[in-house]
């Protein structure tokens, strides 16, 4: 029975000597331990800001607008300068040439005319008694009628519009952007109305993208929008919301539309990241 008490007391102080100990390191890694978790909670709260102030929402980079480009004339291509989709026309570059051929035939008989015509004027006025080399002393009204009777007014119109309609074998590029859509080739037969490409106009882009309607207050009034693209991340362009939709489709999505700043590293189709920076007190409000 002593054996037992003995054995029994034995335990009891080894036991409390291990606790003691236990209790001693326990109070030299609470210090330790609160820091860690102290900068867990900094870097925790750091991302909660992050997040509470700025929303980014992924979308497409759209043309606004889509040109033809037409000829004005029914004639052969004979200069094309079109390579493929894709490719970049400033506004104002000969894009094509049109045969002039036939054109230029037409000018040489209308010019005959014109000769034709101007003599039978002068005819005309001789005829009423006016000297060959003082014809302009006739009145304005003399003159008129003789250009009336012979023709002369008309031929005249008529190698004016021949002259301008010669401009149209040039086509040059009505705007600045991308050329797509492609419908006719060199030595193709251009015919009014039917357009030869498509260029998508690279000056006016804009990018489309869908928020949830609870986060639909966040882009009224004035904001701060910035997009970015996969191919170029760096980069950071500004957009100005031009269009939010009023209605709000079956996944509780609403539509909206940014104009973005003309940039070369932008193009339609592009998946763009739009960044939203909210106000703090806003964030806070929330």
């Amino acid at each position: 029975m002593n054996n037992n008490m003995r054995l029994s007391v034995i335990g009891l102080f080894t036991l409390s000597l291990f606790t003691a100990c236990q209790q001693k390191r326990d109070a030299q890694l609470t210090p330790e331990a609160a820091d860690t978790l102290t900068v867990k909670h900094d870097e925790s709260s750091a991302l909660q800001k992050q997040h509470a102030y700025t929303t980014v929402t992924k979308g497409k980079i759209e043309t606004v607008r889509e040109i033809p480009v037409f000829s004005r004339l029914a004639e052969q291509i004979v200069m094309f300068g079109i390579k493929g989709e894709g490719q970049y026309v400033k506004k104002g570059q000969v894009v094509a040439r049109l045969s002039d051929a036939a054109l230029r035939e037409k000018i040489l008989h209308s010019q005959a005319k014109l000769e034709k015509a101007e003599f039978q004027y002068q005819a005309i006025l001789m005829g009423q008694g006016y000297k060959h080399d003082h014809l302009d002393e006739a009145p304005e009204n003399i003159k008129r009628l003789a250009r009336i009777n012979s023709g002369y007014n008309e031929v005249k119109a008529e190698l004016h519009e021949l002259e301008h309609m010669l401009s149209y074998c040039t086509i040059t590029a009505p705007v600045s952007g991308y050329v797509s859509k492609i419908r006719n080739t060199l030595y193709g037969a251009a015919q009014p109305g039917e357009a030869l490409f498509y260029i998508v106009d690279g000056d006016h882009l804009k990018v489309g993208f869908n928020v949830l309607e609870n986060e639909l207050a966040k882009y009224v009034g004035e904001v701060s929008i910035t997009v970015s693209t996969i191919t170029f991340p760096d980069e950071k362009h500004t957009a100005t919301i031009s269009a939010i939709s009023p209605v709000i489709d079956s996944n509780g999505m609403a539509h909206i539309e940014a104009m973005l700043q003309p940039h070369p590293h932008l193009a339609p189709g592009m998946t763009a990241f739009v960044t939203i920076d909210e106000k703090p007190d806003t964030a806070v409000t929330k």
